[in-house]
Parts: C-alpha cells; sequence; structure tokens
C-alpha cells in the first residue's frame, strides 16, 4: 500500500530547546529552528529524488521570476489574472502534473459554459425565456412550454438564433448570463451580497439545459472528459440530484439520476482505464426547513444502501452567512445514528469572514457531527480548537482559492488564511469547487494559486506531490481502491517527473 509516507520522508525531533543568550545566538540553533519550520509545512517531508530535485530548483526560479514581475496574478482578481496565467511556465507544468482526485466540485457547474452554449443550446427543441428581471431560463420540450412564473414567453432557440445578424455575439452573451465573469470584478461585484446573488442566479439560469435527461447524461461525460485532460483521475461530486425530466414533461425520480451517474461513470471507465471512478456526495440547501433536511437525510441514507458504491455520504450546500447554520439542524443529522446507520458527512463549514456569528461556529458544529472532510475552512484558523482537532481528527480542509477570492472572502491570495494552514501542514486537499462559473476546467488554475499565492516560495515540489496525494488519502475511496489508486497515480508521476527531467 502506497501512503503519504511511502514517499521517502526524513524525521527530525520536533521539540528544539533554545539556549537563552544576551549575546550573539548560535547559528547552528537557528539553522534548526528554520529546518524544523520547513519540515512542519505542507510536503516538508517529502523527501525528493534527484530528478524531482531538478524540477524543483526550476519552479523555485520560476516563481521568483513571477514574484518579482510587474503583475503577480494571486494579487489580482482571478478574472483579471486568467490571462497571465495562462502565459505561466509553472501553469503549464501544473497541468501535466497528475493531481489524483477533485474532491470539491458541484454538479451545476462541473462543465464549461462553452461547451453548454456552443453544444447544448444548438440541440433540437430548445426553448429560451427572457424574464422580466434580466435573466434567463432555458426548456427542452415538445412543444411551446406553458407560460410560467417570470416566463410568459418562451422562444424556440434555433428560430430566435435565426433572426439574429450576428449570433456569435448572442452566444457570447449566453455565456455571460452563465457564469460570474466580467472585466470589471471589483465594480461589478462590490459586496458579498452581490456577487453571491449573481452567484446563485447562474445555477437557476442553466438548470433547463442539465437537467433535461439527454444532456445530463452527455454532461456527465464531458465533465469526466474536461476532469481527465487535466490529469485528474477521481472525482467526487456534490450534487442536490435534480429532477431530470424528458421532452414530454415525464419526470425521474433522484434514484434515475444516480444510475444515469453511475452508468456514464462506468462507460467513461471503459473508455479511460486510467481513470479511476467517480462518487455522489448528496446535497441540499441549507436554507430548507428542518423538516425539509430530515426527510433529506433519510433520502440520503436509502440512496446510499441503494447505491454502496456510488453514493459517498452528505452535505449541506448554499451560503452559510444568510443560511441556517449546522446546529439548526441537529435533530436532522443525528438521525443516522439514532436509525443505527453510517451516513458520512462532508460539510461545507466556515466559509465566511464573519467572525464570532452563528455561522462561525460551523466548523465546531461540523467537527461535533463527525464530518469526513471540511469544505472551505475558511474561518478555521480563527477556531484553535477546531483546528487542533481536525489536525488530530485528520479531518482534511477542502480548500478552493479561486472561490473564496471571487465570493469575496479574500482580495489577495497571498494573504487567505490557509497560508497558516499549509505552514503547519494541516491536512488539506485542493479543488476548484464551481470551475464553469468562474472560467476554469479542471484543477490547474487552483493548485497555480495555492502553489504560488498562498504557499509562497516556502511552497515546493513536495508540497505538490503532498497535496495530491493528499486527494486520494482524504477520499470516501474504500482502502482497496485507495490503494489503486495510489498504484495509477504513482506510475502517472513518474512518467511526469520523467518528462520534465
Amino acid at each position: 500500500m502506497i501512503s503519504m509516507c511511502q514517499v521517502a520522508v526524513m524525521y527530525v525531533p520536533l521539540l528544539w530547546v533554545l539556549r537563552v543568550t544576551d549575546g550573539m545566538p548560535d547559528p547552528s540553533q537557528r539553522d534548526v529552528l528554520i529546518l524544523q519550520e520547513a519540515l512542519r509545512q505542507t510536503g516538508g517531508r517529502v523527501a525528493l529524488l534527484a530528478a524531482e530535485q531538478k524540477l524543483d530548483a526550476d519552479l523555485r526560479q520560476l516563481k521568483q521570476d513571477e514574484m518579482s514581475g510587474a503583475q503577480f496574478p494571486p494579487a489580482m482578481h482571478f478574472f483579471k489574472a486568467k490571462p497571465l496565467i495562462h502565459k505561466s511556465s509553472i501553469f503549464q507544468v501544473l497541468k501535466k502534473m497528475p493531481k489524483g482526485a477533485a474532491l470539491h466540485i458541484h454538479s451545476s457547474a462541473l462543465v464549461s459554459v462553452d461547451w453548454l452554449v456552443q453544444n447544448v443550446t444548438y440541440r433540437p427543441n430548445c426553448y429560451i425565456c427572457f424574464t422580466w428581471d434580466n435573466s434567463i431560463r432555458f426548456l427542452f420540450s415538445n412543444s411551446r412550454p406553458f407560460p410560467q412564473l417570470n416566463c410568459f414567453y418562451w422562444q424556440l432557440l434555433e428560430t430566435l438564433r435565426a433572426t439574429m445578424e450576428d449570433p456569435e455575439e448572442f452566444d457570447d452573451s449566453l455565456i455571460r448570463h452563465l457564469t460570474l465573469f466580467t472585466e470589471d470584478p471589483e465594480g461589478d461585484y462590490p459586496s458579498q451580497d452581490i456577487v453571491w446573488q449573481r452567484f446563485e442566479q447562474a445555477f437557476n439560469k442553466a438548470a433547463g439545459l442539465i437537467t433535461h435527461a439527454p444532456v445530463l447524461k452527455d454532461y456527465f461525460y464531458q465533465g469526466l472528459t474536461e476532469l481527465h485532460l487535466d490529469n485528474i483521475m477521481y472525482l467526487e461530486l456534490r450534487s442536490g440530484l435534480s429532477q431530470t425530466y424528458e421532452l414530454d414533461g415525464t419526470v425521474h425520480d433522484k434514484s434515475f439520476y444516480v444510475k444515469m451517474f453511475q452508468e456514464v461513470t462506468e462507460n467513461f471507465k471503459a473508455d479511460h482505464p486510467d481513470f479511476l471512478g467517480a462518487r455522489i456526495i448528496y446535497s441540499v440547501n441549507r436554507a430548507l426547513s428542518l423538516s425539509d433536511v430530515k426527510a433529506a437525510v433519510k433520502g440520503a441514507i436509502q440512496l446510499q444502501k441503494d447505491f454502496p458504491d456510488v453514493v459517498a455520504g452528505f452535505d449541506l450546500v448554499g451560503r452559510e452567512d444568510s443560511g441556517n447554520s449546522l446546529w439548526n439542524f441537529r435533530e436532522a443529522l443525528s438521525l443516522p445514528a439514532e436509525l443505527g446507520v453510517t451516513l458520512p458527512y462532508f460539510f461545507h463549514a466556515g466559509e465566511t469572514d464573519e467572525e464570532g456569528t452563528k455561522t462561525d461556529q460551523n466548523v465546531l458544529d461540523a467537527l461535533l457531527f463527525n464530518t469526513t472532510r471540511i469544505g472551505h475552512g475558511y474561518a478555521l484558523v480563527h477556531h484553535p480548537v477546531a483546528k487542533e482537532l481536525s489536525r488530530t481528527r485528520n479531518v482534511a480542509l477542502e480548500l478552493c482559492p479561486i472561490s473564496n477570492q471571487v465570493l469575496k472572502l479574500v482580495s489577495d491570495l497571498r494573504n487567505h488564511p490557509a497560508a497558516v494552514l499549509m505552514s503547519e501542514g494541516h491536512p488539506m486537499v485542493i479543488s476548484s469547487d464551481d470551475p464553469s462559473l468562474f472560467g476554469t476546467t479542471g484543477l490547474s488554475y487552483d493548485f497555480y494559486e495555492a502553489f504560488v499565492g498562498i504557499g509562497g516560495l516556502k511552497a515546493n515540489l513536495g508540497t505538490l506531490k503532498e497535496l495530491a496525494v493528499n486527494s486520494i488519502s482524504y477520499s470516501s475511496l474504500p482502502a482497496d481502491l485507495k490503494n489503486v489508486a495510489y498504484a495509477m497515480w504513482q506510475k502517472k508521476w513518474d512518467a511526469f517527473i520523467s518528462d520534465h527531467s
């Protein structure tokens, strides 16, 4: 079995008693202190082989060059930094690096918006409605849909495009509707309330496209394809298991959704033997009532029983600052234990900068309910007890740098609190949260921001290696499949190092 300790690791005592002196400190003591700090950071105990050391030295030089440049991408809003990141030699290396698993991605933002617009909206029977509040909705139907709330008039997209002088500009406008991208993010999103409003609207706009059953099947396959192209071999997808529908209006239940996901995953694995698989974390919005969450927890228990290899567990999603706290749902979250069953939790917790509020306590409550991982955990550094508990229990943080920046928790990623956690070697994985809404695919962009911005010069190839292995170690995969995953990843890593030696 390959584990974090299987890569060669050097240990030294972490306790060092300083000799108090009024004069010049002993230089050897200083060296030991520097070494001890380096060993504590993420990847600090990963001993690199000769070929790895060469790539590490190259990356360090590239990072120093980028830090001394006139524009430093992690210090800029991602929408402005993205073109610079594309030109980065470090980013080109990260795209080729085997990154292991993506453990925090939401289903409605899995696939690039370009594919949705250029592929899905060109399919037959696709209708669009322009709402009174300058939003849009989509629906596939055999005939013109009946008027609905906010949607009084549906137009067939094929017919509408035929009247356009510039269909390409029209498609660009659809893309703008379905993402958060703007050339002036600071001006267009002056507050968290405004960016979150636009964020949630984007999900509503895309829902009618994604949940059409034939589209959903292709959507899953395209999502796995985009991850695979970014050298990712496994996915844990947070999904509300939305009701899928047919052209005649027939609506399917949640089991249909899970079966389709399972079928597509198996087909993708057959087509791509170096892809390990995918699982679902059933997620419902934290704005729901207690009775609704109770029903959802019971539904998650049944779905996991029916699909034990597909359904990994349960989560509550949505904006923490405006939603209910985890403690508010304590009766619902206690149901599995009362029923004598196990339902793993993967709670979003601490995605807030409002210190001292009920929301701020979610990181503690997530640990009280034995969460398997902590989604975001931006506030974790302000909770020393929760931080210690998550470390001793080996509960990993799911770090999503670009999401935290776009949703206005932090502007300069060098100031992200995860920098403290990385310096302490806190259990952590890197993920992308809602890549399509931010104009990304896969994990490379978030790895770049974590490696160059949050990690700074202290982050090295050992950091990247440990983070990749972490994504397997902290996944929900059973032990036997983790062993398979480690072996698959190691083979890819060796080839990656060979290509850069």
